[in-house]
């Protein structure tokens, strides 16, 4: 089992986006569909971390309640229940804790740090890296050396 720090490594941009507590969710989306993610950690003027939007929160406090994203806050409809990992969590223990709480990112942090953001696609991805490795090997293993 992996350790999800190998999950960051292998990220091709491993860059954490934020977005400050009082700005428009309109800049939130905007920022979100410019870097194709779809999280934003929202943080303090300080720097420290008070949360997370993501376009599910744009769905379902927005758009289904009728409000203008030009016109409401991030701090609005921003999750401040934030949970983490640290990045010797397993890629398996990541997906089970996403898994339970019906999350898609995972920021990690280090020693009070944040030190990256997963999300599960990051996660099935390595995982599945994983398995064809494993799977290459077995084969090679049973078909021997016929090359």
């Amino acid at each position: 089992m992996k350790p999800v720090s190998t999950s960051l490594r292998n990220k091709p941009d491993n860059r954490v986006h934020t977005i400050g507590l009082d700005e428009s969710v309109l800049d939130a989306i905007t920022k979100m569909a410019r870097e194709s993610i779809g999280a934003l950690l929202v943080c303090e003027p300080g720097g420290g971390i008070v949360g997370i939007v993501t376009e599910r929160d744009y769905a379902r406090k927005v758009i289904l309640k009728g409000r203008a994203s030009r016109d409401t806050a991030v701090r609005e409809i921003m999750t401040a229940d934030v949970m983490y990992v640290s990045p010797e969590h397993t890629n398996e223990q990541c997906m089970a804790l996403m898994t339970d709480r019906r999350l898609r990112h995972l920021p990690v942090m280090s020693g009070g740090k944040l030190v990256g953001l997963v999300s599960i696609g990051d996660l099935v991805k390595d995982i599945i890296s994983e398995q064809q490795f494993v799977i290459d090997q077995l084969q090679h293993y049973i078909m021997g050396d016929r090359a």
